[in-house]
C-alpha cells in the first residue's frame, strides 16, 4: 500500500518530514514496516500551501529515493502546510497523473488504500463525478474518483459529510460490482487553512494512520507509519474516525459511510 505524510503548524522546510527523519517518507518508500507492501516506487508527489490559496504540486513517477530534483525541492521549500505521498499501485498505470496528491482549485487529496475490483467499475465510478468536476478527472485511480465525487457532494461546506457520502457511493460499487475487500481509506484532504484526515475499512484492515504534536515546532504530523523509533508519543487514529487539524486544536468524530447507506 502508499505510504503518505501531512504536515500543519509553523512553516519548516518540506525535508523535516519528507527526507531528515530517521523513517522518513521517502526512507518508507523503501522499508516500509505497516504495510503489505515494503517498496512503494510507482511514483511520489507533494503539494505544499505557500502565498496563494491554491497549493502548489509536484509529481513524478520515478522512485522518490531516486530524484534529486526531489532532493532539491524539499531542502529550499519551507511550509506550514503540506501533503507528500509515496505511491505502491493497486493496478492502475504509473503515470504522472495517477500519482497522488491531487488538487482542485484550494483543495488537496491523497489516499492510501483501495476499493475492491475497481477495474471491474471504473466507468460506473466516473458517472458518480458531477459534469463540473469532471474536467480534472486526469488519471484513472480510484483515489482521483474519490477526490472529485467528494467535491461534487460538498467538500467545502462539509468535509466529513462529502467524505462519507463519497467513500459510500464508491462502497457500494465495489460491493455490487467489484470485490472484497470493497473499502480501505486512509486519507488526508486540506482546503489550505485546515488538515482532515480520515481512516476507514469495510473490513477490520484499515490501513495504519498516527498523529503527532509537536511542541518544539509547533506543528502536527500526520503519517502512515511514525518518523522517529524515538519518539514514543505518537497516538494510532482509531479504525472508523475522521479528525480535523486546526492551529494546536485536534477534533476527531465517527466516520461511518455504512450508516448513511443503511438509512437510505
Amino acid at each position: 500500500m502508499c505510504r503518505w505524510a501531512a504536515y500543519l503548524g509553523e512553516p519548516i522546510f518540506l525535508e523535516d518530514i519528507v527526507s531528515r527523519p530517521a523513517h522518513s517518507l521517502i526512507r518508507q518508500s523503501q522499508g516500509a514496516m505497516r504495510c503489505h507492501t515494503p517498496v512503494n516506487a510507482d511514483g511520489f508527489g507533494i503539494a505544499w500551501y505557500g502565498e496563494r490559496p491554491e497549493p502548489g504540486l509536484y509529481r513524478d513517477v520515478m522512485p522518490a529515493w531516486s530524484d534529486p530534483n526531489l532532493r532539491s525541492l524539499v531542502g529550499q521549500v519551507r511550509s506550514g502546510l503540506f501533503l507528500a505521498h509515496v505511491r505502491a499501485s493497486t493496478g492502475t498505470a504509473t503515470s504522472r497523473n495517477n500519482c497522488h496528491p491531487f488538487t482542485v482549485g484550494r483543495w488537496s487529496f491523497m489516499h492510501n488504500g483501495q476499493f475492491g475490483g475497481y477495474d471491474g467499475f471504473r466507468r460506473h465510478a466516473d458517472v458518480l463525478i458531477r459534469d463540473e468536476f469532471y474536467p480534472h478527472r486526469k488519471g484513472a485511480t480510484d483515489s482521483e474518483a474519490l477526490f472529485l465525487i467528494a467535491l461534487g457532494e460538498g467538500l467545502d461546506d462539509d468535509p466529513r459529510g462529502a467524505m462519507e457520502r463519497a467513500v459510500g457511493r464508491l462502497g457500494a460499487l465495489a460491493r455490487q460490482r467489484g470485490e472484497a475487500p470493497h473499502v480501505r481509506a486512509a486519507c488526508a484532504l486540506s482546503d489550505g487553512q485546515r488538515l482532515y484526515v480520515l481512516r476507514y475499512s469495510s473490513d477490520d484492515q484499515a490501513p495504519s494512520l498516527y498523529h503527532r504534536w509537536s511542541a518544539t515546532r509547533r506543528g502536527w504530523a500526520v503519517v502512515s507509519e511514525p518518523l522517529e523509533t524515538d519518539e514514543a508519543d505518537w497516538q494510532e487514529v482509531p479504525p472508523g474516525s475522521f479528525c480535523v487539524f486546526e492551529g494546536e486544536r485536534f477534533d476527531i468524530a465517527p466516520f461511518d459511510p455504512q450508516a448513511l447507506s443503511a438509512a437510505a
